[in-house]
C-alpha cells in the first residue's frame, strides 16, 4: 500500500512539474518586426530546408555590446522561412550558394525571465530562457519546446545562444 501511495504522489508531482514546464510563458512579440533589430540573416544549420531571420530587443543588444550576461527581459525572435524547391523538391540556391528565402513558416521565440529555469531538469535547462513558437500571424503552435530546451542546453559558455557572438551592436 505505501508503494502505490508513494507512486501516485511522485506521478503527480511529475505532472505538476511537466504542466507548469509546458506552461506557454512566453508571449508572442506583435511587434518585434518594427521594435527588435535584425542582427544576422542566414541559411540554419539545423534545417537544411530552411532560412533563419534573429531579431534582439534592446535590452539584449546593449548587454551583448557592453559583453554582459543577457539580462531579464531579454528577447530574441527567429523567423524561420522554407527554402525554395525545385520541381523535385530540392532546395534551390542562389549564386552564391545561399538559400533562396520562400514564405514564413514560423517564429520562435526565446526570452529569459529570473527563476523560469527552476521548472526544467538539468537536460532541458538553459539558465532563466524559455521558448516559444508561433505561426507567422502569432497564434502559439502545438510543438514540443523540449526540443528546442535540448538543443540549446549544452550551450552553457554562449548563454544558451548559438548566435551570440553575433548580437552585439
Amino acid at each position: 500500500m505505501f508503494m502505490k501511495a508513494m507512486t501516485a504522489v511522485f506521478g503527480l508531482a511529475l505532472i505538476t512539474t511537466m504542466a507548469c514546464a509546458e506552461e506557454l510563458r512566453v508571449a508572442f512579440p506583435a511587434n518585434y518586426a518594427t521594435s527588435f533589430k535584425n542582427y544576422l540573416s542566414l541559411d540554419r544549420t539545423q534545417n537544411e530546408d530552411q532560412i533563419i531571420r534573429l531579431f534582439a530587443n534592446e535590452t539584449a543588444l546593449t548587454a551583448a555590446s557592453e559583453n554582459k550576461e543577457l539580462p531579464d527581459g531579454s528577447i530574441l525572435i527567429g523567423e524561420i522561412y522554407a527554402a525554395k524547391k525545385d520541381k523535385d523538391g530540392k532546395v534551390i540556391t542562389s549564386v552564391l550558394g545561399r538559400r533562396i528565402r520562400e514564405k514564413l513558416v514560423a517564429v520562435a521565440v526565446m526570452e529569459k525571465k529570473t527563476g523560469w529555469g527552476a521548472a526544467f531538469p538539468d537536460e532541458l535547462r538553459n539558465g532563466d530562457w524559455d521558448f516559444g513558437i508561433f505561426s507567422p500571424d502569432g497564434a502559439p503552435f502545438k510543438k514540443d519546446l523540449n526540443t528546442c530546451r535540448q538543443c540549446h542546453a549544452p550551450l552553457k559558455e554562449t548563454q544558451h545562444l548559438f548566435s551570440l557572438q553575433h548580437l552585439a551592436k
